[in-house]
């Protein structure tokens, strides 16, 4: 539960997210997030009916750092190495940038047509923890009518990209359900971040269906646009994953303003 809250950081998740995400009964998840929220690891808000935990980070850094300051007397051989520090490519080299949902069918199929078509500076690639083995005619469909080319997408599992050819830069996860999964260690120390966006197939009617596959197409294009519009040379990897967090939360009427 913690590392899950911890992928999901800074979102605030509720409550029967996390309960299903992790197989747990309602009652089980509440005990088991009481400890965390009185060992002052968690956070607890309402929205509504909604009860939803966000991981308190700066209580948590402050556990590890008297933790390894108190086993090892401090001593950085022993318990404090260095840790990698991610390289972002310099220079012209495009960033790679992997978008990961559960099906990879339409809504990271959308992300990465629309990344792939909007310049030189990143190679875009998408693929699913439970691929559905071809893109939605729906997603293509909407990709077409906005006159982004569809050519080459189709959908492919997460183990297509875990050899570390190409190692990727940047990992956005568009699915909650992929960003609650703790699938796989990843070659080289991509940064990680939530960019959640409502299923759209989810939907019972074909029109609904449409509708929602406009709103998630608009969205990601937003998104996508204000990961273009970065300065990559003048953002060191901090400050880059402070930028990409803060695309996770637009939302439709903030990217309309």
């Amino acid at each position: 539960m913690f590392r899950l809250l911890m992928r999901r950081y800074p979102d605030a998740v509720p409550a029967g997210e996390i309960a299903s995400a992790l197989g747990l009964r309602a009652n089980t998840a509440s005990v088991y997030l009481s400890i965390l929220r009185q060992a002052g690891l968690i956070s607890q808000t309402r929205s509504g009916t909604f009860q939803l935990y966000r991981i308190r980070m700066e209580t948590v850094q402050g556990m590890f750092d008297r933790m390894l300051g108190d086993c090892c007397r401090n001593r950085p051989d022993i318990c404090m190495p260095a840790l990698p520090q991610h390289a972002m490519p310099g220079g012209d080299t495009p960033l790679n940038v992997l978008f990961l949902c559960s099906h990879n069918s339409a809504r990271s199929i959308m992300a990465e047509a629309l990344l792939r078509d909007a310049g030189p500076g990143f190679r875009a690639f998408s693929a699913g923890t439970q691929p559905a083995g071809e893109p939605h005619p729906a997603a293509l469909d909407m990709l077409t009518s906005h006159d982004v080319p569809t050519d080459g997408l189709t959908s492919l599992p997460i183990a297509q990209f875990l050899n570390g050819t190409p190692v990727m830069d940047l990992v956005i996860t568009v699915c909650d359900r992929a960003a609650n999964e703790d699938v796989v260690r990843w070659p080289g120390t991509p940064l990680h971040a939530h960019w959640g966006v409502d299923d759209p197939m989810a939907c019972d009617s074909p029109a609904l269906q449409r509708a929602a596959m406009a709103q998630a197409f608009s969205l990601i294009r937003a998104r996508i646009d204000a990961l273009t519009s970065l300065d990559m040379a003048g953002l060191d990897p901090a400050d880059l994953q402070g930028h990409l967090d803060d695309i996770g939360r637009m939302h439709l009427q903030a990217a309309a303003q």
